[in-house]
């Protein structure tokens, strides 16, 4: 039983869930009012992180199978919060202006790299205590479930209310989107484009016929990514100066190169746009696997630190290229679908990753 580890099965919990749900909201983008998605995805994120504390705090984090289901379920919830949110606020902000896209995903990285900083803070106060890890854990989803209702709050009574937001759905509303009428009325708007003629758009089918290079770029980027972050980095780089620091500062450093890479297309001049390019590029990173595997076999620490710290920088400006620069040219209602398609592509890699 010593090489069995209960975590790597959260792992596979989610994904699946998440894929699926993805899937399915994608399909019927379309009909599906986005303000009830979003408002949905938040609110089971605030439930989920709540529940693991009170799931914790519950059973005096005694373990057993019991609990163990309780964290695989709430895992799998995780999947059905992301799959309404991540694909619902790509697609919703696809249809605005490019940087809303970026913030939107630099946000996620600094989520990542403020969660690393607050472990690694939690690992240095707790670490030498009794049932430290469990007192880290407890802290990080205290503030976590803090920050989750803050979302739905920020989502639910200012974001719609945002003048430069308001305008743009009442644009897509005006292109034929059913999806923002909820939004557009609890900013006071009420949308009249059901009783206008509403302009054709190109079906998901042809949309992604028109995509396939950058929704593959997708799917390849988060391939790579997760087929080395976090498992390879968490368990299997050998012992290092750093002990028992060493995992975590790897995760620490991608995390925040990922943030870093998520904000570098915000200089024009370096922006990478074209289609062909980004191809080679994101093929190109497949040679990190061997890479890795042999730095990590023969290398010193410092090699390791470089590798993850490029890998967490080419995934976030990678993702940020690809996802500002596909729904450019479209009408709003065939953004915000190319939006979900993307972010579906997206969290297949993160599957088969």
């Amino acid at each position: 039983m010593q090489k069995y580890h209960p975590s790597r099965v959260l792992t596979l919990v989610y994904p699946p869930f998440a894929f699926i749900t993805l899937a399915l909201l994608t399909y019927y983008e379309a009909k599906v009012n986005t303000r009830k998605r979003l408002l949905f995805g938040y609110i089971l994120f605030f439930i989920n992180t709540l529940g693991v504390l009170l799931l914790d705090l519950g059973t005096s984090s005694k373990g057993g199978i019991g609990p163990f289901i309780g964290v695989c379920v709430i895992s799998a919830a995780f999947g059905l919060s992301d799959a309404h949110v991540q694909g619902g606020m790509v697609g919703d902000l696809s249809f605005m202006q490019p940087e809303f896209v970026q913030s939107f995903l630099a946000g996620l990285a600094a989520s990542g790299a403020i969660t690393s900083g607050l472990r690694m803070i939690t690992k240095g106060v707790f670490d030498s205590s009794q049932n430290g890890l469990r007192k880290g854990a407890i802290l990080l989803f205290a503030i976590c479930t803090i920050f989750e209702l803050l979302c739905v709050l920020l989502y639910a009574f200012v974001f719609p209310k945002l003048p430069i937001v308001k305008y743009y759905r009442a644009k897509a509303a005006s292109e034929g989107s059913k999806t923002v009428s909820a939004d557009l009325a609890a900013a006071g708007i009420h949308s009249h484009s059901a009783e206008s003629v509403i302009p054709e758009r190109l079906t998901n089918r042809q949309l992604l016929a028109e995509n396939i290079d950058y929704a593959l770029d997708m799917f390849l980027i988060y391939l790579l990514t997760l087929s080395i972050f976090p498992g390879f980095l968490s368990e299997d780089t050998g012992k290092h100066s750093l002990a028992s620091w060493y995992a975590i500062f790897l995760i620490a450093m991608y995390n925040v190169w990922d943030l870093i890479g998520r904000n570098i297309p915000l200089i024009e001049c370096v922006k990478l746009e074209s289609r062909k390019g980004l191809k080679i590029v994101v093929l190109a990173r497949f040679f990190l696997i061997p890479t890795f595997y042999f730095f990590a076999k023969y290398a010193d620490q410092g090699w390791m630190i470089f590798l993850t710290s490029f890998l967490g920088l080419t995934n976030g400006y990678l993702t940020v290229c690809v996802l500002t620069s596909a729904p450019k040219g479209y009408k709003g209602p065939e953004q915000n679908a190319l939006g979900n398609i993307l972010v579906l592509f997206l969290v297949g890699g993160i599957f088969a990753g």
